[in-house]
């Protein structure tokens, strides 16, 4: 998106153009800038136009308009095959291949590949034009002037689609399934496809995050939602699809030979190490492994004994009562306790 009085522009990469891009680009963009501009020109992609009706007309997508609904500004759309009507775009596209493109940026992902190009149109402000007064910042600043307010609160930039999870506890969107916990299996769902991630809602409470796949016929499981299933059916935690990428450190392994090489406990064993594994869903890896390796070092195989190192344990140093700003309390006496009054708690003939 540029900006054709001051040259600013923003640049903005994405898997793919569809409905949510746009949305994540225009809000990212507005933010960028500071504002919303009171008329942008587009060209005709099918993502906002689902009907060219004259030079000018058009029938809009329900996505489109939903975004202009939001931040009120006008459209204006270019005559088809007429490049020229939109060069200012085009020349930026050449500008920032030669210049932010060349050498190719060594990034791991598209949001360090993002974060490096918000970066560079940064940078870009402070450059003036040949001919022009001032700098880029300088003139965008007169942009602002005619700018609409950005909204109080941020658009959300998701498709949102309900649908019911199947009898696996997935949930079908774009062409991938995600896993939603196995109590929420026949029911609705709620998905929100963002850009980088979908999220699964059931009643306006969030029951699941996935990070999105742009690729198809996926299966994205998250193996805590499957862990109360093992209770019921101990045998297949080996077995298990959605546990099949789950590499558990070397003291969990040492902890079921334990529960489980105790005499005639193999299959309670079994089932207490699944009890152990279920704490995953309120703690986190690295510090249910903590956990683990102070049970295994006192020689405590239990779930019980594992959780005693994960509740918080409060230091009674700091917790002395004081009767500073208490005078009231200093008059109060505390008779010694009688212990033989515990003997009336005992039942006639019960053991002393």
């Amino acid at each position: 998106m540029v900006l054709p009085y001051s040259d600013a522009f923003f640049v903005m990469a994405f898997e793919r153009e569809c409905t949510e891009t746009y949305w994540k680009g225009h809000a990212q963009a507005f933010e960028f800038f500071g504002g919303v501009p009171t008329r942008i020109s587009y060209d005709n992609s099918k993502v906002l136009v689902s009907k060219i009706i004259g030079p000018r007309d058009r029938k809009l997508t329900d996505g489109f308009l939903q975004l202009q609904s939001y931040y009120l500004f006008r459209e204006h759309f270019c005559r088809v095959r007429r490049a020229n009507e939109k060069g200012v775009v085009e020349g930026v596209v050449k500008f920032t291949r030669l210049n932010f493109f060349v050498p190719v940026p060594q990034v791991r992902d598209l949001d360090e590949l993002n974060g490096k190009l918000t970066e560079m149109c940064q940078k870009d402000l402070q450059r003036r034009l040949r001919g022009k007064m001032g700098t880029k910042a300088e003139r965008l600043k007169e942009d602002q002037a005619a700018f609409l307010p950005l909204p109080v609160v941020a658009f959300d930039a998701c498709r949102k689609q309900p649908t019911r999870a199947n009898s696996l506890s997935l949930v079908r969107f774009d062409d991938n399934d995600y896993s939603v916990p196995v109590s929420y299996a026949h029911y609705e769902i709620l998905v929100k496809g963002y850009v980088d991630r979908v999220v699964l809602c059931h009643q306006g409470r969030v029951v699941a995050e996935h990070r999105r796949s742009w690729g198809k016929e996926g299966i994205f499981f998250d193996y805590r939602h499957y862990l109360p299933l093992l209770e019921r059916k101990p045998g297949s935690l080996d077995h298990a699809r959605p546990l099949a990428d789950l590499n558990l450190p070397e003291c969990f392994d040492t902890l079921r030979r334990c529960l489980q090489g105790e005499e005639g406990r193999q299959g309670e064993g079994l089932r207490e190490f699944i009890r152990v594994l279920r704490l995953l869903e309120d703690y986190p890896m690295a510090r249910l492994r903590k956990a683990v390796e102070k049970a295994l070092a006192i020689h405590a195989h239990s779930r019980d004994a594992v959780l005693q190192f994960l509740v918080p344990r409060f230091s009674w140093s700091n917790t002395t009562f004081l009767l500073d700003g208490r005078k009231h309390l200093r008059l109060v006496k505390v008779g010694k306790p009688d212990l033989s009054a515990y003997r009336n708690l005992l039942s006639q003939g019960g053991a002393p």
